[in-house]
């Protein structure tokens, strides 16, 4: 019976903590009592004041599925999200094919309700040839539109500036971009490899895709958006220069334009090259220490507004070629809450901002029905974390490539439990019940 009592929870939210006692049932929250109150249910966990956070919503991965799933798919990255405490995610259209009709993008969702283990959406893909299927997009299933602005697979790209405009005018719902600039990207790669040839060392990734590559993007996304009045969600800002672009003196329902900020352009660096090489390379790059450090602080200060992984695995052989064959992308959603958790460890977050920026922002920018909080009434997405530390090696993670940028870090918070519409998904062990999940829905306007 999908009937649970957790009592003695500290419950995180982006206004506080509180310790409460919840009852679950039929996969919703039907009460937050006061500790001492409690009703009683088919089971029963006790946390003894642990921490239990919403489930967190992430608007940006890559699970490979269709036509790429020798790196991953939506089981096998579904279910390694579940057990770091990612209960929700929005998946991009970059598959094989890309995901450029209404019929395609109902498969993806086939797929996903037959062999999700978390809670689901997919974006809607964005070409200079497909206007009339994104206009079929229905905003109450569906959580928006992804355009690339920069390379990206397949013909995805969207470098017709007559026809973006008429979509930044005309689509109603969150418009996503990947925003660098292709032609100068493609001229620091030609210098690039006039000085070094094939043998392109993997430090030069933020210098081929530097501050400049994102920035031309970002702000002519913006200056767009401005102008028309799209509501345009820039993903992965990688640069401090970018960030004057955004504003953190309004309320986060009143805002057109927001960004997002990746858990890799929050915990490396340009330094972390000489160690990690290809395993950290990324679209955008990862880049400077001085950029890594404003990013973190738009994050405090509200410049930035969600937290999300742009989780894209690739396999070991693949990243293990020379950089410039060596695809951008790696597996990150099972590591991306133990690694938010060590920032808070070292005082550069709180627990509270976690909550804020990777559920209840989330949920209010794309208007998800009943996501993203620990309230009544709400569904029963909670991750409960403990003070248990792990180290990261291969023989603890689930994702399908088998390897991952934070091997050999130990993190000292692990993800203990994780409910998904009020069933147990993630025991600490293994992940549970993965027919639990459910398709997003949300009350665009």
């Amino acid at each position: 019976m999908n009937e649970w009592s957790i009592k003695n929870a500290t419950v995180v939210s982006g206004k506080g903590r509180f310790e409460a006692n919840l009852y679950i049932k039929d996969g919703i929250i039907y009460d937050v009592l006061p500790i001492g109150k409690s009703k009683i249910a088919a089971n029963t966990v006790d946390l003894k004041g642990d921490l239990l956070f919403p489930g967190l919503i992430d608007d940006q991965v890559h699970f490979r599925e269709p036509g790429l799933t020798h790196k991953g798919n939506i089981a096998s990255e579904s279910r390694a999200a579940v057990a770091g405490g990612i209960t929700s995610f929005m998946e991009m259209p970059n598959t094989n094919p890309p995901v450029l009709t209404q019929e395609l993008l109902a498969q993806k969702y086939a797929i996903a309700a037959e062999h999700s283990a978390a809670n689901y959406s997919f974006f809607m893909g964005c070409s200079a040839n497909n206007y009339e299927e994104v206009m079929k997009t229905d905003l109450q299933n569906v959580c928006g539109l992804k355009i690339f602005l920069g390379s990206s697979t397949g013909n995805l790209l969207m470098d017709d500036c007559e026809v973006l405009e008429k979509i930044f005018r005309n689509f109603q719902g969150l418009i996503a971009v990947h925003a660098e600039d292709d032609g100068y990207i493609a001229q620091r790669l030609a210098e690039a490899k006039a000085e070094f040839g094939d043998d392109i060392p993997p430090h030069y990734h933020p210098i081929i895709r530097d501050e400049d590559a994102c920035y031309r993007s970002s702000s002519k996304a913006v200056a767009l958006a401005e102008r028309t009045g799209a509501r345009l969600h820039v993903l992965h800002i990688s640069t401090a220069k970018e960030l004057d672009l955004f504003k953190n003196n309004i309320p986060l329902s009143e805002k057109r334009i927001t960004a997002e900020a990746c858990i890799h352009h929050l915990w490396f660096c340009d330094e972390d090259y000489e160690r990690l090489g290809n395993f950290i390379k990324w679209n955008p790059a990862v880049k400077k220490k001085s950029d890594r450090d404003a990013i973190r602080a738009a994050v405090i200060d509200g410049r930035i507004d969600v937290l999300a992984t742009d989780h894209a695995p690739h396999t070991l052989e693949e990243k293990q070629n020379m950089y410039g064959k060596a695809p951008s992308g790696g597996p990150l959603v099972q590591h991306a809450l133990p690694a938010l958790l060590e920032m808070c460890r070292n005082g550069i977050f709180n627990e509270e901002l976690i909550a804020l920026k990777y559920a209840e922002n989330v949920a209010e920018m794309f208007q998800i029905d009943r996501r993203g909080r620990v309230e009544e009434g709400f569904f029963a997405d909670l991750v409960h974390v403990n003070n248990q530390s792990f180290k990261v090696e291969k023989s603890n993670l689930l994702y399908h490539c088998g390897w991952s940028p934070f091997e050999g870090v130990t993190f000292q918070h692990s993800v203990a439990s994780t409910w998904i519409n009020g069933n147990l998904g993630w025991n600490g062990q293994q992940v549970l019940n993965h027919r639990g999940a459910k398709r997003l829905t949300f009350n665009q306007k």
